[in-house]
């Protein structure tokens, strides 16, 4: 008899049943249990217990979660395993599927991923040292370490070798060679890491740079830190043209989906978004200069050695956009950090001067209203990792987002 315990504690405020969308209900309910546990037998384990770790929902069109379980298998070892469930367009070709009524969930092990096929690869470390010998940097023994893994999506494993750091990012395969050029035309003319070549199956190979994030140094407190000045010229050497490519969605644009994301699994904050949403609206101007854009530009994305800025990192996002967009994200993602951290008079410090710099050069109003945008983007952060207490956390982002746009009453 199988036996499946959900999980140790509830990774809501409330009951699973009580979600608006169903898949929700279904993917985070004890019923997800009777699906891993199939899927499981169907490999020939016992599943022994589970546990949701991360959410990504898109309202109306697909649902992922990603567990942690435990897995008895015949011949009585245990084993911590990750597994994906997914419903709706997000479900890829050749995993198993199992019906409840009218849904269909898709169900994969890690690191089988049939979206990232180059992931098993990037995970096994006598093939990596193939593939680094194969590719002239050194073979020989490597230590793997993963380091980002969004399912169907993209993972990062660093390699440890002969060559010291390496970096495989395993993406779509379909993509792998755009990225490879992408990389290659941009290392030209900024601190990007330098594609050391690329698979068929889907691994870049980049190079690790010297540097710590910003992230990092702003959380221990680092005073050696670069001038916003300085993260605003490094942007304006980003090729020319990448602002003929595709274009980037507008941070108001993507505060109206974040926004529907939200309400979807806290529906006592609908009214309260609808009125931001709405502000953010009337307030952004849109006759700005299309340049060549990051994209997604955070303290995570840059290292810093020496107080400058050693590397631009995932730019993946490069594209056409507006450069008050680049910098309105920084700002956002400063103000969120500085709410989480342990230290965060040196954050909020940094922060209000990347806010001058930026005023300095687009309309107040403007600015803080495409600030107030993305935070409601990083306000569904709390849900998608499922922190304990996403509810209260998720309230206090958007009301984040409501002190930027000033003019609203707290509530």
């Amino acid at each position: 008899m199988t036996t499946v315990a959900p999980f140790t504690h509830p990774p809501h405020g409330r009951v699973a049943s009580e979600f608006r969308p169903r898949q929700l209900r279904l993917l985070l309910g004890e019923d997800a249990g009777a699906i891993l546990a199939a899927a499981t037998e169907a490999a020939g384990g016992r599943l022994q217990s589970w546990q949701p770790r991360t959410v990504t929902h898109q309202p109306e069109r697909s649902t992922i979660v990603q567990y942690r379980a435990e897995v008895v298998w015949p011949d009585r070892r245990c084993t911590s395993e990750t597994i994906v469930a997914a419903t709706g367009a997000r479900i890829p070709d050749g995993v198993a599927r199992f019906a409840d009524g009218d849904t269909t969930v898709g169900v994969w092990r890690w690191p089988i991923d049939p979206a990232l096929p180059g992931l098993a690869t990037a995970l096994d470390r006598p093939s990596v040292a193939a593939l680094l010998d194969d590719l002239g940097l050194g073979g020989g023994a490597v230590q793997l370490r993963v380091r980002a893994y969004r399912p169907g999506r993209r993972a990062v494993v660093e390699a440890t070798g002969r060559r010291g750091r390496l970096f495989l990012k395993v993406v779509r395969p379909a993509t792998v060679s755009a990225l490879h050029r992408t990389h290659r035309s941009m290392a030209a003319a900024l601190p990007v890491p330098d594609s050391l070549g690329w698979t068929d199956d889907g691994i870049l190979v980049l190079p690790g740079l010297a540097g710590r994030t910003l992230r990092e140094l702003l959380r221990s407190g680092e005073a050696r830190l670069p001038a916003p000045a300085a993260i605003d010229a490094l942007l304006d050497r980003l090729p020319a043209e990448l602002a003929a490519g595709s274009r980037r969605r507008s941070l108001a644009v993507a505060a109206e989906h974040h926004a529907t994301v939200i309400a979807s699994v806290q529906p006592s904050l609908q009214g309260r978004l609808d009125e931001l949403v709405a502000t953010i609206g009337e307030r952004v101007v849109q006759d700005h200069e299309l340049v060549a854009v990051h994209g997604d530009l955070y303290e995570a994305q840059l290292l810093v050695d020496g107080g400058r800025v050693s590397a631009l990192l995932d730019v993946d996002t490069a594209g056409a956009g507006q450069r008050i967009e680049d910098l309105a994200n920084l700002c956002a993602h400063l103000s969120v950090l500085a709410t989480v951290s342990e230290r965060p008079a040196v954050i909020r410090r940094y922060g209000a001067d990347l806010l001058a710099h930026a005023e300095a050069r687009f309309d107040r109003g403007d600015l803080r209203a495409r600030i107030a945008a993305a935070v409601i983007g990083l306000a569904t952060g709390p849900f998608r990792v499922l922190e304990p207490l996403w509810p209260q956390a998720t309230a206090r982002r958007v009301e984040l987002a409501a002190q930027w746009l000033g003019r609203l009453e707290r509530r």
